[in-house]
Formats: structure tokens, sequence, C-alpha cells
């Protein structure tokens, strides 16, 4: 029998956007754009680059763990009990795209972390299509 107490969990949001993959390539990758849906951020994006993300709540620490534009992007999200790696893809789909945003690594006893990016990440995905409908 399988121990799946050793097990993680993941949170996953995907959404089908209708805007090309370099239009939403820079919401996710330029600090100005990042913060205008996400949070306040010092994001570059270049591997091992580490950056931290704040809001009222606190923050969380990052860095880059791979970039490949304009399809995917993976950083490691976390604080001293959380760590967890956010990797967002993205595909072609007819006119626009298939956004895919993965977070993996929830320990079965951090419940609140868990709960928290599952009710979080389609709020923030929600504002992330509100900033490409403004951006034109």
């Amino acid at each position: 029998m399988n121990d799946m107490a050793s097990a993680t969990q993941s949170v996953l949001v995907e959404r089908e956007i209708a805007h090309p993959p370099e239009k939403i390539w820079r919401a996710l990758t330029q600090p100005h754009l990042i913060a205008e849906w996400l949070m306040k951020n010092d994001f570059q994006p270049v591997v091992g680059h580490r950056f931290d993300f704040s809001a009222e709540w606190g923050s969380v620490s990052c860095e880059v763990l791979e970039i490949e534009a304009p399809r995917s992007l993976s950083y490691s999200w976390g604080d001293h009990e959380l760590k967890t790696v956010v990797t967002w893809t993205l595909a072609p789909a007819g006119a626009g795209t298939l956004l895919r945003m993965e977070q993996t690594g929830f320990r079965p006893d951090q419940p609140r972390y868990f709960h928290g990016a599952r009710s979080g990440w389609p709020r923030f995905l929600a504002a992330l299509e509100e900033l490409l409908a403004r951006m034109g």
C-alpha cells in the first residue's frame, strides 16, 4: 500500500484567454504588469534570479527556475514553512492561448496554504484577464 502521507498536493488553474501568448507572457514577466494583477515584486525573467512578491499580508520568496519565452515559466514560491513551485504554461489555442498555472508541493499538513492558493489563484487570473483587456 502506498504511503499517502508523503504525497503533496497541487493547485491547477487553466484558462482559455483570447490574447496571443506573447502578450500574456509580457503580463507574466514584466514587474510593473505583474504588480497590477498579482503583487508588488522585483521579478526579472532570468534563471536563478531571486525575487519577492509582497502584499499587505506579508511577502513570499521566490527564485526563477526555468524560463522559455513565450511558452513556460517556473519559479519557487515559499517562506520558512512553504516550499512550492509555480509553473506557467502557455499554448496557442485557436485565436488565443491556453494558460495553465500549476502550484505544486503543498504538504498534507499545510491545509491553510493549500486552501489559500486554491481560492487565490482564480482571483489572480481574473485580474490578469482584466489587465490583458486594458493592455489593448
